[in-house]
């Protein structure tokens, strides 16, 4: 990409890149996979009339979907073939994501699990509608239908989301309290501490990408989960606390090695859901700060 930046057009780009990366993040789940997308569009961009484009920020929009949804109709397929668990690469993020909450929500690890669900059209509609207000005709024209044909999508996505949507914290003190509670059980070797700090329905995934250590599939279940956790304690670990995708989480090292992601959903003080992210390819940008705005 040109240094020039006086160039009209690397200055827009420039200015909504922020945007394009998020939208990229939150269709694909990975980062670096996001990034690709955000480049192409560069690409794009560049060979673009500009005095011709009457609303930047929506032909960017339009480009970088465009490119996401073939991004991710492939990644589809790779998927399938994936060993083990798929989670979200996940990012660490400012405290300015986690003060707006509908965008922290939506850039959960926990809700873009969810939305790996969705079929790639109805993520990307989901995606543009629910978390960045985008019109149906301009999301139309991104995603290469009618503006009716959307509003259809868009409700098939929200009713599939709604159906899995995971609970939300939304107070960070009382989310990193539990947090810390849940690693000196775990270090104690105390079942019934964990018991205490686990909703009775807690649901365990872990994603080692068959590189890592990780459960084959998920546990469910307080005394299920608990007991996987106590094999954690076997081994000498130590935790950093760091804001990830929004929202209070751990990074677990070993021999001084990032080892493990792990993020929470809680409801009524309780830990409802547990993801370990292992898989090394997808900790390799946990200490850069992502750019996330929408």
């Amino acid at each position: 990409m040109s240094d020039h930046t006086t160039d009209p057009a690397l200055e827009t780009f420039v200015a909504h890149r922020s945007l394009l990366f998020t939208v990229a993040y939150e269709m694909l789940g990975s980062a670096t996979d996001a990034e690709d997308v955000v480049q192409e569009t560069w690409l794009r961009w560049a060979s673009v009339d500009q005095a011709s484009v009457r609303d930047p920020r929506a032909y960017l929009l339009r480009i970088v979907t465009r490119q996401a949804l073939n991004m991710l109709r492939t990644l589809a397929r790779q998927r399938e073939d994936y060993v083990g668990q798929w989670l979200p690469e996940p990012l660490l993020t400012s405290p300015d994501v986690a003060e707006d909450v509908e965008l922290a929500e939506s850039l959960s690890i926990a809700m873009l699990a969810v939305l790996e669900t969705l079929a790639p059209t109805e993520r990307a509609v989901f995606v543009l509608r629910e978390v960045f207000d985008t019109p149906y005709d301009e999301i139309a024209e991104a995603v290469g239908k009618s503006p009716a044909a959307v509003r259809q999508v868009a409700h098939r996505a929200r009713q599939r989301v709604a159906a899995r949507r995971p609970p939300m914290q939304v107070n960070p003190g009382v989310h990193e309290q539990t947090l810390g509670q849940l690693v000196d059980a775990i270090r104690a070797g105390d079942i019934e501490a964990l018991m205490d700090v686990l909703a009775p329905d807690v649901v365990m995934i872990s994603d080692g990408g068959g590189i890592a250590a990780a459960l084959p599939r998920p546990v469910e279940g307080a005394r299920k989960v608990a007991s996987a956790l106590l094999g954690v304690g076997r081994v000498r670990f130590s935790t950093t606390s760091m804001r990830v995708n929004g929202a209070p989480a751990l990074l677990l090292e070993i021999t001084g090695e990032a080892s493990t992601v792990v993020t929470t959903t809680m409801s009524a003080g309780r830990i409802t859901g547990i993801y370990a992210i292992r898989n090394p390819h997808k900790l390799g940008r946990i200490a850069d700060e992502a750019p996330l705005s929408r």
